[in-house]
């Protein structure tokens, strides 16, 4: 982990955090704007600075957003991302998860059960 120096955060990053705290942290609790653990008001709603961030929040919910994560952090997070080899799409894999989706891991299984089926009879016929 590197030491970066605090800074002040822009708007656009207060906004993305505001965002992803009131749309994806489990410890926020939207009807009274609390955060269950601490039973208090959220921290990261009224974070001004980078430097000590909730716990959680860094670890469950800033990796989804890994452009914020890195400017936040100073970690390069691009090297942890994979891109699916059917969509193309970039994802934070879990364990040695190929695919980004069920879909395209059932998209890829069909493709390469086709390709194979294709291959046998080629070379019966």
């Amino acid at each position: 982990m590197s030491a970066l120096p605090e800074r002040e955060l822009t708007r656009s990053e207060r906004a993305a955090i505001r965002r992803l705290v009131t749309n994806l942290c489990a410890n926020y609790d939207c009807q009274d704007k609390l955060c269950l653990p601490l039973d208090c008001p959220c921290f990261m709603l009224n974070k001004w600075w980078t430097g000590a961030f909730c716990r959680y929040f860094r670890a469950a919910v800033l990796p989804t957003e890994p452009k914020l994560e890195s400017a936040l952090t100073g970690e390069d997070t691009s090297l942890r991302q994979k891109i699916c080899p059917v969509c193309g799409k970039a994802y934070l894999p879990v364990t040695s998860q190929v695919y980004c989706s069920d879909y395209c891991r059932t998209f890829a299984r069909r493709k390469s059960e086709r390709d194979r089926k294709r291959r046998r009879r080629q070379n019966r016929g």
